[in-house]
């Protein structure tokens, strides 16, 4: 299966696809899309159309969405989640089924603790998808967010066959 992730951005929207194998998990490619300008809906449109166009080149067959965390910054916080919108419109108009994961579910899957620090996720990242040439922290996060999604598909696929 070929799984895109995505970590929102609002200026730099990381994407990270890999494709699994039963246990073995492949890096494919990953990115990042920038919006520049201090216009929101200009910056939205730029990254919905880089997205959409990675969704077509690449065509994966599942989509993983770090989720916003909320923090003291509640403008912050609502425009990031504007640029999750955007990540979540992109796969559901592309008829991607869509997990969502929260930043420390992510760090806990990749790395074995929910408050991993970045140079441990990546570090993990490099690991796990060998020969994998990060374009940027964003595109190693996107990853390390389909390396979350890849496992959580795997366990449910192992829990289903228990029970059959």
């Amino acid at each position: 299966m070929k799984i895109i992730g995505i970590d929102p951005g609002l200026r730099n929207m990381g994407w990270g696809i890999v494709v699994t194998d039963g246990p073995r998990l492949r890096h494919v490619a990953n990115g990042i899309i920038h919006s520049a300008g201090d216009e929101l809906g200009p910056r939205l449109a730029t990254l919905y159309r880089g997205l959409c166009a990675v969704i077509a080149e690449h065509r994966p067959e599942a989509a993983a969405v770090e989720q916003t965390f909320v923090n003291k910054d509640a403008v912050g916080t609502l425009k990031l989640g504007q640029a999750r919108g955007i990540a979540l419109l992109s796969a559901a108009e592309a008829g991607l089924p869509i997990g969502e994961y929260a930043p420390n579910a992510v760090k806990k899957t990749v790395v074995g603790v929910g408050h991993a620090a970045k140079e441990q996720v990546q570090h993990m990242v490099r690991f796990l998808l060998p020969g994998a040439e990060f374009r940027g922290a964003d595109a190693a996060d996107a990853l390390a967010i389909a390396i979350c999604h890849a496992h959580h598909l795997q366990g449910r696929s192992l829990k289903i066959k228990a029970q059959a």
